[in-house]
């Protein structure tokens, strides 16, 4: 899976989305239209920090950074979470519940209706994308939805949800032509921003716990105590403890008790044919750490 290419798609979509939502709800006065211009330059914003730290954690490890900056993915997620979603959802809400308070006539119903539709078929097309090159790594959904890649999934997650709050946005600007009563414009807005601001928290939470030091999946590391027990030379795995560094890096620390008729150079050629296998069997895990232990 290219990352790059899900993120630029992206920004390219957002920024055509924001001229077009900004120039329509200006005309139309439609909150429910303003709601969507705030969100798309809001996920402009977010995707330049996902970007940004797609190509900071490329640089290569250096005495203060042993283990490399993947982690940087993680920190600008978290921040294109709050950003896009909390930040944003909660604007959106306030101005949303200021038109139910004090509705003011929205005009340009067509124009508004279009750009709002353009929205939604346009963030249709950001999860044909990711679905897309999913399906080009051979990775399914589900997986990819249990990863440590929170910075797609926040990009995911954003089509997803402006697809929802588009919907939502539709309906209410059509039942606003319809009867020409402004305050369910206000509530659409309001539910645009109820939406993105639930999202927000569950993206901030999730990345928090990568943030701090989460372990590999319960899977992974049972697959990979598996393979260094099923060596004749080692007795049982006595500690195993991980963390992941970023999406595609993770360490490993084991305490393996070997058997007792093994010398140092045997142990020390029993670690590196075991950390071989490790690396060999989850690539993912790119620094291990095996201390013998009696």
């Amino acid at each position: 899976m290219r990352p790059q290419v899900i993120t630029w798609a992206t920004l390219v979509l957002n920024g055509l989305l924001f001229g077009v939502n900004l120039f329509v709800a200006l005309i139309s006065n439609s909150h429910a239209v303003l709601s969507q211009a705030v969100y798309t330059i809001s996920d402009l914003v977010g995707g330049v920090a996902l970007m940004w730290g797609y190509t900071v954690s490329l640089r290569p490890a250096d005495p203060t950074h042993p283990f490399g900056r993947g982690k940087e993915r993680f920190f600008w997620a978290f921040t294109a979470s709050l950003i896009t979603f909390s930040i944003t959802g909660l604007v959106t809400l306030l101005y949303g519940l200021g038109q139910v308070t004090d509705p003011e006539p929205v005009t340009h119903f067509p124009a508004a209706l279009a750009s709002v539709g353009a929205t939604l078929a346009t963030s249709a097309v950001g999860i044909f994308v990711t679905m897309r090159e999913l399906r080009r790594g051979q990775e399914s959904l589900q997986s990819f939805l249990e990863s440590a890649h929170q910075g797609l999934k926040t990009i995911f997650y954003q089509d997803v949800v402006s697809v929802c709050g588009s919907a939502v946005a539709l309906i209410g600007i059509a039942l606003v032509a319809w009867t020409h009563d402004y305050v369910v414009d206000g509530i659409a807005a309001s539910g645009v921003g109820a939406i993105l601001v639930g999202m927000g928290f569950v993206l901030a939470a999730e990345t928090r716990e990568f943030l701090v030091g989460r372990a590999i999946s319960t899977g992974a590391a049972s697959q990979l105590v598996a393979i260094v027990e099923r060596d004749p030379r080692v007795r049982r795995v006595r500690v195993f403890q991980s963390m992941m560094l970023g999406p595609d890096d993770a360490l490993v620390a084991i305490k393996v008790n070997f058997v007792d008729a093994l010398n140092t150079d045997q142990i020390e050629s029993a670690i590196d044919q075991l950390s071989l296998a490790m690396r060999q069997a989850i690539p993912a895990v790119r620094h291990i750490i095996i201390e013998p232990e009696s």
